[in-house]
């Protein structure tokens, strides 16, 4: 399979330069585990009444749902979210396995839309993020953040905890609904880049991808209570939220698209 770099040069916030790797493929971002984000895409300006966060929790097909079985090779155990930004110093919880008050923070994922290979994940816009277009002063927490998505898996029984950071924007409109949480009821201590160690975590690779021949070990799927059987289609962005990033327009089956850094749009 062949892989094209395209090199997207962009300004960031603050003039810092990175370089983030996706392997994206049919609008499809593969991750070191079994989830594959369907959306938002990288870079893509978020807003409206919630969060929302597509993700193909079965490796397109090649996973069955839950439950597994205690001694299953291959099982998912969790996938937390977060919200985070260097340059606010907010952490935010959008799951974390257990429901607070009021869906404040989310439950577990894998236990909501039963049956379904794609999980919506809907969140409250915290508090200190409503508003509209960029950040309007130095204290605003609206800018520049990071979707982290943590999973907790077993492979052909070994086990791997993975951090995926997917960039976005919250410089669209967010209108307070009711139901969003004060920040400081979501907010976490923000561990800097060296205590999340995520490139010791993320040693497994990515996973899944179009052209990877990695054979997943999990009891006969005559065994499957939920019928999704040992495959099924390849998922695509109808399945999640659709692309948010129309700016670009991928021309093969597979890209790997290099993000030398990500412009948010906005100026203090």
């Amino acid at each position: 399979m062949k892989y094209s770099s395209y090199p997207v040069a962009l300004l960031s916030l603050l003039s810092k330069v990175a370089a983030v790797d996706f392997t994206i493929a049919g609008g499809q971002i593969f991750t070191p585990g079994f989830a594959v984000l369907d959306a938002p895409q990288p870079g893509t300006p978020l807003g409206g009444d919630t969060i929302e966060v597509a993700l193909d929790v079965t490796a397109n097909g090649k996973l069955n749902l839950p439950p597994y079985s205690d001694d299953s090779p291959s099982r998912i155990n969790n996938i937390t979210i977060f919200l985070y930004s260097y340059d606010t110093g907010r952490n935010f919880t959008i799951t974390n396995g257990t429901a607070s008050a009021n869906d404040a923070s989310l439950g577990d994922i894998m236990a909501s839309e039963p049956g379904s290979t794609v999980k919506h994940v809907k969140w409250n816009w915290p508090t200190c993020l409503i508003g509209d277009g960029k950040p309007d002063s130095a204290n605003s927490d609206r800018g520049a953040y990071n979707i982290s998505i943590r999973q907790n898996f077993r492979l052909n029984g070994e086990d791997h905890y993975t951090i995926f950071d997917v960039p976005i924007s919250v410089t669209n409109k967010i209108e307070f609904t009711g139901g969003n949480p004060p920040c400081d009821s979501v907010n976490n201590p923000l561990l800097t880049p060296e205590e999340i160690n995520a490139e010791a975590a993320n040693s497994v690779g990515i996973l899944f991808a179009p052209g990877d021949s990695t054979i997943v070990q999990q009891p006969d799927s005559s065994d499957d209570k939920n019928g999704i059987g040992p495959g099924k289609p390849e998922a695509n962005p109808g399945n999640g939220l659709g692309s948010g990033a129309s700016t670009l327009e991928w021309r093969v089956a597979v890209q790997r698209i290099s993000l030398l850094s990500i412009i948010y749009f906005f100026i203090l």
